[in-house]
């Protein structure tokens, strides 16, 4: 039976599954990708090492499992999204490190434009807030802040992607420059309702369309790789930006269903349709994988602090020596002992979407533990989520049934717990949690007939434990307002 190499790229690491047809895996290799922060707010990726890596770890994987290219029947692209490559067509080298989604370093440009008043164009157009999170105004400052950039661009002799372009590219030896609806819409300059690239939006951000991949569906066979690479040629089958590839791998295909992906942010999608969602509660419409012609939607709520607190308390703090150590230290306690952090290492994502906010730690005492901090960094993923939970029963006016996770904090049995008692509902983890990669096999498969429909797909999906509240209701509603309290502090802290 062929099977699929899937790889994902992240924003800490690179990775490379080989799934084969029932969709376990088989194979895994994986490099951790280095962090560079040139100055407070900015965060940056070489976009060689992330090729260069990613490479290197397909290579691995098909090695580990013995296979060949002649026994791979497509290859699929999953992504962090938003995170911004330039680059020369000529010779495929970046002009600059990628900016990353974390990156901060064009608030005050968003500040501008919704001075402006352009918020109300661009959310009506794209789904999406004014914010730095997304590409359009860091691909502007890139073309503002490297010589002869803008002028290039406009002759055509520059590219533009986001990671699953800029791995394609590579893949293909320069031939093949595209993105799928789910990364296009998270750039700031795709028009969620027409399908395609907006030019009021390029004039609004001055961006030249002559830098702009090709949008292709998210599975579709849409090239091969280049024979030099893993000894043949490989069918480019599927590419989604990682959320929505996690949306598909949980088999969350159709509207009301939802899942949380617990990684370096947090990540809460819920499907709504053949229909974009207007959010008037923080959150943002999005394309989700689109598999055959009709576009797909879905709402988001995006949290940029969750596994990277863990991280911080790691390698910034020392309390911990491996990221896994949290949670027995977190145990330890029966509680945070009224420690409330709020992580807004890079600002408030959704649903309060401010830049300026910056962490906090609230209610310590003399009696204050490493365990009470731990504690209070894992409830803290928890509150953010469950806010963004709240935000999208309002939206779409019915509750959540169930929450369905993945991510690498998901395998934490103390936060799903919490996350459960917080939401009043199950929370329910897949026995792959590689959902990700997974959701990015499956949209290869599909475009090359290793499956033949997402109901073929939905029946591999399998529970692997459900976590169902056990806390008092009422108890719940307190923690979230004290929750509230400190992120209103923190807010107030930033304006002043």
């Amino acid at each position: 039976m062929a099977c699929i190499l899937a790889l994902d790229q992240g924003t800490t690491s690179s990775r490379a599954i080989v799934f084969d047809g029932a969709g376990r895996i088989v194979s895994v290799a994986q490099k951790e990708l280095r962090q560079i922060f040139p100055r407070a707010g900015w965060v940056e990726h070489d976009a060689e090492d992330i090729w260069r890596d990613q490479l290197a770890v397909a290579r691995e994987a098909l090695a580990r499992a013995a296979l060949g290219a002649g026994d791979i029947a497509a290859i699929g692209i999953t992504n962090q999204r938003e995170t911004t490559v330039l680059w020369e067509r000529a010779t495929g080298r970046p002009l600059h490190n990628a900016l990353v989604w974390q990156d901060r370093r064009t608030a005050a440009a968003c500040a501008k434009l919704k001075a402006d008043g352009a918020e109300a164009l661009v959310r009506e157009k794209t789904g999406l807030v004014l914010d730095p999170y997304f590409s359009a105004t860091k691909l502007a400052w890139l073309l503002d802040h490297l010589p002869g950039a803008r002028e290039r661009a406009r002759r055509g002799e520059l590219a533009f992607g986001t990671i699953d372009s800029w791995l394609a590219w590579n893949l293909t030896g320069g031939r093949l420059h595209v993105t799928d609806p789910s990364n296009a819409s998270r750039t700031s300059l795709f028009n969620i309702r027409t399908g395609d690239w907006d030019d009021g939006l390029l004039a609004l951000f001055g961006i030249p369309r002559e830098l702009l991949p090709r949008i292709v569906r998210s599975s579709a066979l849409c090239g091969e790789t280049a024979p030099d690479l893993f000894g043949a040629a490989i069918a480019l089958g599927g590419m989604a930006g990682d959320q929505q590839a996690a949306l598909f791998g949980q088999a969350c295909h159709g509207a009301g269903m939802a899942k949380n992906t617990y990684g370096t942010g947090c990540f809460l999608l819920m499907h709504t349709g053949t229909q974009p969602v207007d959010s008037h509660n923080g959150l943002i419409a999005t394309c989700a994988a689109q598999t055959e012609d009709a576009r797909e939607y879905a709402l988001e709520g995006s949290i940029f602090i969750a596994g990277a607190a863990v991280q911080w308390l790691r390698d910034g703090l020392g309390l911990i020596r491996h990221a896994a150590d949290i949670e027995p230290l977190a145990a330890s306690v029966p509680d945070a002992g009224g420690v409330v952090f709020v992580p807004a290492f890079a600002g408030l994502g959704a649903p309060h979407w401010n830049p300026q906010v910056r962490g906090t730690l609230t209610g310590l005492t003399r009696g204050t533990t490493a365990a009470h901090i731990a504690r209070a960094a894992l409830e803290a993923i928890a509150f953010q989520s469950a806010e963004l939970v709240q935000a999208m029963a309002a939206d779409c006016g019915r509750p959540l049934a169930e929450l369905r996770v993945d991510g690498g904090a998901a395998a934490n049995n103390l936060l799903m717990q919490f996350q459960a008692d917080l939401l009043g509902v199950p929370v329910i983890r897949p026995r792959i949690q590689e959902t990700t990669a997974l959701g990015a096999a499956y949209l290869a498969g599909l475009a090359a007939g290793v499956w033949k429909s997402r109901e073929e797909i939905a029946a591999h999906w399998v529970k692997e434990r459900a976590f169902t509240p056990v806390a008092g209701s009422e108890a719940m509603r307190a923690r979230m307002a004290e929750w509230q309290r400190a992120v209103r502090s923190a807010i107030a802290f930033a304006e002043e």
